[in-house]
């Protein structure tokens, strides 16, 4: 049970580090445009983590073939595609709105899980994603409806950041996939480092037009924040947590991704907290202590 807990504060703490980056997402686009972004951050990440991994392993592991495969497509689904849908959403729409609709993910993953992991499906991590996603989305339907301030383009951003679930909920299946094999730091470096990769020529080409005088020091803050905070400790604690309990059950745990983005994005970003937030949240709590309770 020690071990469990251990993953569990793992997976919630790489979530709500993420869920920040929803509020740093929300304060870069304003400084720079979408694909530098993605590029300067999975750069800084992806520098941090090769450099921990040579000094821990001796060098880079030995990683097959079908294992860079996985991670390949990690990278492009929950690093690439989903740093894209969320950055452009979140251009259009409220950072309380985006770190709500991303409250869907857990359901996401459970079937996935269920479906291709062929993992089993308790009733109580059944009863817990259910209740998880049900406060989730009293935060999302209820919740958004209340909020002002939505931005430009409010439902499209809303499909945007929906297409960034999808992404989300592969790059967490994969994950699972690769922590039978590789360590979770090397998948935490390799991923970073195929995501600046797969941004590179468009982070250049944008930069090549770009005027840096201008970027406030908000803008600089951010930046190196969700580089070396929310993506490195993200990643490396989600890799870490996930590795020791099933796809099924982690997917609980991105329930803290929107109680945090929601959170913070009331006291960073001054958007509106509604009553309806706290019951969400309170859902939520109950859901993931409800499948803590199961041990795998």
């Amino acid at each position: 049970m020690k071990r469990d807990l251990k993953a569990y504060s793992k997976l919630a703490l790489g979530r709500i580090i993420a869920g920040s980056t929803v509020v740093v997402g929300k304060l870069a686009v304003a400084s720079f445009p979408v694909f530098l972004i993605s590029g300067l951050r999975l750069g800084i990440a992806a520098a941090i983590l090769l450099f921990l991994l040579i000094k821990r392993e001796k060098g880079i592991p030995s990683v097959n073939r079908k294992d860079l495969s996985t991670m390949f497509l990690q990278a492009f689904t929950g690093v690439f595609l989903f740093s894209i849908l969320l950055l452009y959403g979140l251009k259009m729409t409220s950072a309380i709105e985006s770190g709500s609709i991303i409250s869907i993910t857990p359901a996401a993953v459970g079937l996935i899980s269920v479906f291709f992991l062929r993992e089993r499906l308790t009733w109580k991590k059944g009863i817990g994603i259910a209740v998880s996603v049900l406060g989730l989305l009293i935060i999302s339907a209820l919740g958004s409806s209340l909020s002002m301030g939505k931005g430009p383009n409010p439902l499209f951003g809303s499909f945007l950041i929906s297409g960034a679930v999808i992404g989300e909920a592969l790059f967490i299946t994969f994950g699972k996939i690769e922590s039978k094999r590789v360590s979770p730091l090397t998948i935490s470096a390799l991923v970073s480092a195929f995501g600046f990769l797969m941004f590179l020529p468009l982070s250049i080409y944008e930069a090549s037009s770009f005027d840096f005088s201008k970027v406030p020091l908000v803008g600089w803050v951010s930046i190196v924040y969700y580089g070396a905070i929310g993506t490195v400790f993200s990643y490396k604690l989600w890799q870490q947590g996930i590795s020791e309990v099933p796809a099924s059950t982690a997917a609980v745990f991105v329930g803290f991704l929107p109680i945090s983005a929601v959170l913070l994005s009331s006291v960073v970003l001054e958007e509106p907290f509604a009553w309806i937030h706290a019951i969400g949240i309170a859902v939520i709590l109950s859901g993931v202590a409800f499948i803590a309770k199961d041990s795998p």
